[in-house]
């Protein structure tokens, strides 16, 4: 069966997100004075072949904690889909 893995990755909220601040600071220059808080991260969409949903959550997560990111500076939520 084919799955669609849905994967967001983001900068462990303990560490300061430049690229947030970034848009944040531009974000109220130009008045949008109501957004507070900005975190920048990152999707990626994975087309895969598994036998189950649980077994294409399991090679999602292999796939995240081996490649995809970095544990130090980086956690993931991911969703997976049937296509």
């Amino acid at each position: 069966m084919k799955y669609l893995a849905q994967i967001d990755i983001m900068p462990q909220k303990a560490l300061l997100d430049p690229q947030g601040k970034a848009v944040l600071n531009s974000s109220q220059k130009i008045g949008f004075d109501f957004v507070e808080n900005v975190r920048v991260g990152k999707h990626i969409e994975v087309e895969l072949e598994a036998s189950s949903k649980e077994d294409a959550q399991t090679k999602t997560d292999e796939l995240c904690r081996k490649i995809l990111i970095n544990p130090i500076i980086e956690y993931y939520e991911f969703h997976v889909i049937e296509i």
